[in-house]
């Protein structure tokens, strides 16, 4: 048996394979965030062969404050709750589980009109605003938009929720020193930036309940000078695996989907093996990676217990299906997408 199509299994998830879809925003839904038929045909065609492990659905604004761009996808309001259900209702009759990612952009949100919040006053890399330094009392409004969304998450049907704290968004920008320059409980140290996760964790955990699979996307290291390193990452990983933390999805962070300085299959995988040497919760790892066998490679050396794969997705539907069918007959060839 190839380890590919080996399963996965947690106390709280088992996945038939470890091909993992992650989340990848779409731009098609309404303007309000709520699920359409276009939606609807995009994820029921992604899941339509019932060979993906998992699907995270994209990133799901918690707040008004915290949409990231236009037509993304709201967790703010239950008004999701119809649409949700029958997205959960599509991929699960395909044979495929589904978790949802929920995410507040802070500083790298679209204004609308509304407040642009952040842990500092530090402007985004890739923004203009100088953003609202959040108080006390509007973290825990945060960590509260966060609770709730995750509770509409596990009311609509879905197999988990994800944390969101990647690609230079709000709980990203908390964890990078970067942006956080905080001089209170929220900022300093790696575990003061790490509070906000932690309290969130812990919120949503005496929501959904114990048996509610709960994962976080972190965007480890900055590779930047005065940022977060590697080693911050590992050491992350070992405070989430402590907090209940099910499965760890690594990517980047201001360099979101992209490494800085490697184009190799797998290329966070300098991140995901750090964490696997030290840490014995899941981790996924995403990053270029193209081909069955450039999965399989990886999962063999490894450096992850799921792999993402989420450009090759996007462009062929058929991707998981053809590499499933690659890896069992044994061909010599690498299936190209």
């Amino acid at each position: 048996m190839n380890i590919l199509q080996t399963p996965l299994s947690t106390p709280k998830l088992t996945l038939p394979n470890r091909i993992v879809m992650p989340p990848i925003a779409t731009a098609k839904s309404s303007e309000e965030g709520l699920v359409t038929d276009a939606i609807l045909r995009y994820y029921e065609q992604k899941s339509a062969d019932g060979c993906l492990g998992l699907i995270i659905i994209e990133h799901c604004f918690v707040r008004p404050d915290g949409k990231a761009s236009a037509c993304q996808m709201s967790a703010a309001d239950d008004r999701v709750l119809e649409g949700w259900r029958a997205l959960a209702e599509t991929i699960h009759r395909n044979g495929v589980k589904v978790a949802l990612q929920i995410n507040h952009a802070g500083s790298a949100a679209e204004s609308d009109g509304l407040p642009i919040i952040g842990p500092s006053a530090v402007r985004h890399p890739k923004k203009k605003n100088l953003p609202w330094v959040l108080s006390r009392d509007e973290i825990a409004e945060v960590i509260e938009a966060f609770r709730l969304a995750a509770g509409r998450v596990k009311a609509a049907g879905f197999d988990g929720v994800e944390i969101h704290s990647a690609h230079g968004y709000l709980l990203n920008q908390f964890y990078s020193p970067l942006t956080n320059q905080r001089t209170d409980e929220y900022g300093g140290s790696l575990e003061k930036r790490l509070r906000i996760h932690l309290e969130i964790v812990r919120e949503i955990q005496a929501t959904v309940c114990e048996d509610f699979p709960l994962l976080l996307r972190l965007g480890g290291c900055d590779y930047e000078d005065g940022g977060n390193t590697i080693s911050d990452c590992v050491r992350a990983a070992l405070a989430f695996e402590k907090a209940g933390i099910d499965i760890l999805d690594i990517s980047g962070s201001f360099s979101g989907f992209n490494h800085p300085f490697s184009t190799k299959p797998g290329y966070f995988s300098d991140m995901t093996l750090a964490v696997k040497q030290k840490a014995a919760l899941p981790v996924i790892l995403t990053g270029g990676i193209t081909t069955p066998r450039e999965a399989e490679a990886l999962l063999a050396q490894g450096v992850a217990d799921l792999i993402g794969v989420g450009r090759a997705l996007l462009r062929d539907d058929g991707w998981a299906s053809k590499a499933c069918k690659t890896l069992w007959s044994g061909e010599k060839r690498d299936l190209t997408a």
